[in-house]
């Protein structure tokens, strides 16, 4: 059956697989999870909880596929990479239908965000293959030479988040890949469907054991990130989540890439067009339900304009509509699963009285896992709604009087991921590009990546680039090679 094909019916669900050097193949152990499209919130698939004899066999794989993947030429890569974008562009349908079930997002935003951008990652990362770089060889030292190389790691285990599926995946096995490393990834548990298509196209392009499926729940991912056999664990996910990775990998003194959320601010000054920035800051926090790690979601706004700019917001976020409406109505889907809508509800409705909730904060519909666009004003520094981040779509607004405020305010969290300022004072733009603690600067727009620019960030964001040639060299290791003369 086809994904648009399956039955809801719990008799009928199917039970996922790994895949394992090259093969489909079922977990170990018998426990499974219900996948629920949070749309219907309904079963569409059972998702096994694989165990450490899963994930010794993924690993094994690994490392068998590494001994020869590690020596082909950077051209082989590339044009196994370029062949593998071509595979999932041809598969646009399957991988669209099969990664709405589990993720309920809107259909031409996984297409066109994450299959079609994903593809053309995946050439910018096959390119990249090409382009290592490094100190010139030379003498440093009299009577001998030295030169530098630049190897892949080995093998490379990986876990990927719930909001962006697709997207997650190619960002975290494009650069490992590219660089010439051997992969074993495990999805969230509630969406593996795109990434179990995914697998199978990969595993008819590439050569047995180089890309590895794991399936499983945070459990399954511990076993991936304490196992002896990666040389690096990577993951985007939750400060949590991060933390507990580093603490398993670092028994085994492995190298981890941590992609853990943000709580960007975006700072629009009196100066700035209202309207332009009403709008791009009410689809930059709402877009994909505000579940994303760089999403527009902590406003401020210059006092002087603040009543003019937040009214505007709402108006613009009160637009962007959502829930169980036709999709060509809608701007977003609904929140993932019910424990995340719980949460997003809950901090919403435990605001503090000093806030003032301007729309939105409840369910839309009876059936499914929409949130309203919410919009709250009033907040202060300390607020939960300030420093924690709440992914979902909750746009907060505060007010400041000074540069020097809105600089202390922005800075003023634990995350470092993303941020925008929205002036038309090239100077103040200087400033708050050096002076902003966060992995990127946004100027008058919010929300955009390119694959040929870096996406990471600091503090409790985590650490590593994903895209970029940086992303491809934080799977590399260097090596000096010295020769006397």
């Amino acid at each position: 059956m086809s994904w648009n094909e399956q039955s809801t019916a719990s008799s009928d669900l199917i039970t996922l697989s790994n895949v394992i050097n090259g093969q489909a193949v079922p977990a170990t152990t018998a426990e499974t999870v219900e996948v629920i499209d949070p749309r219907s919130e309904q079963p569409v698939a059972l998702c096994p909880l694989s165990g450490q004899e899963d994930v010794d066999a993924a690993y094994q794989a690994a490392q068998e596929a590494f001994a020869s993947w590690r020596l082909t030429t950077p051209e082989e890569r590339q044009a196994l990479l370029l062949a593998l974008a071509d595979a999932v562009e041809a598969h646009a349908d399957e991988l669209v239908a099969a990664q709405q079930r589990d993720t309920g997002q809107l259909a031409e935003a996984i297409r066109a965000e994450e299959v079609l951008v994903g593809a053309s990652q995946l050439r910018f990362f096959a390119g990249a293959a090409r382009i290592h770089s490094g100190l010139a060889s030379g003498e440093y030292a009299q009577g001998a030479n030295s030169q530098i190389r630049r190897e892949p790691i080995g093998v490379v285990g990986q876990i990927v988040p719930w909001n962006y599926p697709l997207l997650m995946l190619i960002w975290k096995v494009g650069p490992a890949l590219a660089a010439g490393n051997t992969v074993v990834l495990k999805p969230s548990a509630s969406t593996p469907l795109s990434a179990t298509v995914f697998a199978r196209i990969a595993n008819e392009i590439l050569p047995p054991g180089v890309f590895n499926l794991i399936l499983g729940s945070g459990a399954t991912g511990r076993l991936l990130s304490s196992h002896p056999t990666p040389a690096l664990v990577a993951l985007t996910g939750s400060v949590r989540a991060g933390s507990d990775l580093a603490e398993q990998a670092a028994r085994n003194v492995v190298r981890v890439h941590l992609e853990l959320g943000g709580k960007a601010p975006v700072i629009v000054f009196a100066d700035a067009d209202i309207e332009s920035a009403a709008e791009g800051i009410a689809a930059g926090g709402l877009f994909n339900a505000g579940q994303d790690c760089t999403a527009a979601t902590r406003v401020l706004v210059e006092a002087s304009i603040a009543e003019e700019f937040t009214q505007a917001l709402v108006r613009h976020a009160q637009a962007l509509r959502t829930g169980p409406i036709p999709e060509e109505e809608a701007f977003y889907g609904p929140l993932n699963n019910e424990r995340h809508f719980k949460a997003v509800s809950d901090i919403v409705d435990a605001r503090p009285a000093h806030a003032q909730l301007l729309t939105g904060g409840h369910r839309v519909g009876e059936t499914g896992y929409y949130y309203a666009p919410t919009v709250i004003s009033g907040l202060r520094q300390d607020d939960d709604l300030i420093q924690t981040e709440v992914f979902g779509p909750v746009l907060t607004v505060q007010e400041f009087t000074s540069d020097d405020e809105a600089l202390a305010m922005a800075n003023g969290v634990d995350y470092a991921l993303a941020s925008s300022i929205w002036t038309a004072d090239h100077r103040r733009v200087l400033r708050f590009s050096r002076d902003l603690d966060f992995g990127c600067v946004w100027v008058n727009t919010h929300i955009l990546l390119v694959a040929e620019m870096p996406h990471g960030g600091y503090k409790r964001s985590g650490y590593g680039k994903d895209l970029s040639v940086y992303g491809v060299e934080d799977y590399t290791r260097i090596k000096h090679v010295m020769s006397a003369l």
